[in-house]
């Protein structure tokens, strides 16, 4: 595929500086292997994530700057110091084909991208800072001296209200239309004066990145249509396997089976269900013990965190039809549901060895009317929410946290603080896979019962 380098001049007369933090513009012309073309997406996928979970846990400005510093030296840095810029480039928009598509994926790929390019334009110089405001072509020119020395009193009171006095360096200043700088307008962080705004260049952060996010926005629509109408039918082929697969990609640990703990065996099963299934799995362990069957979507859901848990498949085997046989008999489980079970652990049909469902696929599920499956943070009604948290063991107060991340969508997190709220321990690393829940409850419950170990 090929994809446009955007070339990066400053307008000085001077020597041009050039910042190492583009525009993306325009897709640079490479030829981009297709290993490569979905590497570096989930490369950059893992920053914006790891991004969007330290923006959920309401971590401070100075934390998310260093964590967006992290992030970038983890998963951005190429074998080949040459190669860093275009791996950039090309997982920018690589990103962008897969979250253009709807308008709930643009806007959390908009936001995202737009806090990586702010706190990675707070990490460059000042030279290079000027350079990138020369390159956005911003009509708006540096306050004269003698318009500076009119409003200097009021500038210093505000600079002074904000815990930032003015110093003998501080005389840069732009001014704008208040409200082409609304973050600062809405933060008292500027002096107005007749529908202008006055900027300084340590604000100016503001102007740049308001710029950023009005043209990502447009070329996200731009790229749907081109996506939608332009791209062939072949081009098409090759490609959207990847593209869908990418924004509902799971990047942990893979749960395919148990590796940390011994087998669950059935004597097991309702204790641990108790104590260390995530709602989502616990909710369809209760119904399956309620109605003893479960639809599709369900049995495969709770089927393959079962094997990722360590249930053995003559156990599952074994388990399911004591369940199903209350309601459709042991004859016809035989006939219609032993064969998916035995196929989910591998050893049927193409013989694949299933993974258990991450929460990115639980959540992006769409349980209908009779099914369970599912993320109960985003499909449970709020009473049947709290009712269910109620029934774990979340106290009122934690209650009130968790369901506050629900109304934001935040449902991961949701889960995290559900767990942090049952185990009284914390979980810095986030909740984003069933059996990651059920690992790290299982290891709390350990070391609470053998202290000495």
């Amino acid at each position: 595929m090929e994809i446009l380098r955007s070339q990066k001049k400053s307008s000085s007369d001077d020597i041009a500086v050039v910042s190492t933090l583009p525009l993306y513009r325009s897709p640079p012309q490479l030829e981009v292997r297709l290993e490569d073309f979905e590497l570096f997406a989930i490369d950059r996928l893992r920053v914006l994530k790891g991004i969007s979970d330290g923006l959920s846990r309401g971590k401070k400005p100075d934390e998310i700057e260093k964590l967006v510093s992290d992030l970038l030296k983890t998963h951005m840095r190429h074998s080949q110091a040459s190669e860093v810029m275009n791996k950039d480039i090309i997982s920018h928009f690589v990103l962008r084909l897969v979250y253009c598509r709807t308008e709930e994926l643009r806007k959390w790929f908009l936001s995202m991208e737009t806090t990586l390019f702010r706190y990675r334009y707070k990490l460059e110089s000042l030279e290079s800072q000027r350079a990138l405001l020369a390159e956005f072509n911003l009509p708006y020119k540096v306050v004269s001296n003698a318009e500076f020395e009119s409003v200097k009193e009021k500038l210093s009171q505000v600079a002074r209200s904000i815990g930032h006095p003015l110093t003998s360096a501080d005389v840069i200043f732009y001014k704008v239309p208040f409200e082409e700088v609304p973050e600062l307008v809405a933060g008292r962080r500027v002096y107005i004066h007749k529908g202008h705004a006055y900027v300084a260049m340590n604000q100016v952060i503001s102007l740049v990145v308001t710029q950023f996010r009005s043209n990502l926005s447009k070329a996200l629509i731009l790229t749907n249509r081109k996506w939608t109408f332009m791209i062939s039918d072949k081009e098409k082929d090759r490609l959207t396997p990847i593209v869908e697969a990418l924004s509902t990609s799971y990047l942990g640990p893979d749960y395919s089976e148990q590796k940390e703990f011994a087998e669950i065996s059935l004597k097991d099963l309702d204790r641990v269900a108790n104590s260390s299934f995530p709602l989502c799995m616990r909710h369809l362990f209760d119904k399956l013990r309620e109605d003893h069957h479960l639809k599709y979507g369900g049995r495969m859901q709770l089927g393959l965190f079962l094997k990722g848990v360590g249930l053995t498949l003559d156990d599952a085997l074994a388990f399911w039809k004591s369940e199903f046989s209350k309601k459709v008999g042991p004859e016809r489980f035989d006939k219609e549901y032993a064969y998916s079970i035995r196929h989910s652990y591998g050893k049927e049909g193409k013989r694949v060895d299933y993974t258990a469902y991450s929460c990115q696929k639980v959540i992006s599920s769409t349980p209908g009317v009779g099914d369970h499956h599912g993320c109960p943070y985003r499909h449970f009604s709020e009473d049947n929410l709290r009712a269910a948290l109620c029934n774990m063991g979340v106290s009122s107060r934690a209650m009130t946290d968790v369901m506050d991340k629900v109304r934001n969508r935040h449902y991961q997190l949701a889960c995290t603080l559900t767990f942090e709220a049952v185990h009284s321990s914390s979980c810095d690393s986030g909740i984003n896979h069933p059996n990651q829940y059920f690992n790290d409850s299982q290891k709390i419950l350990q070391s609470k019962a053998n202290p000495s170990v």
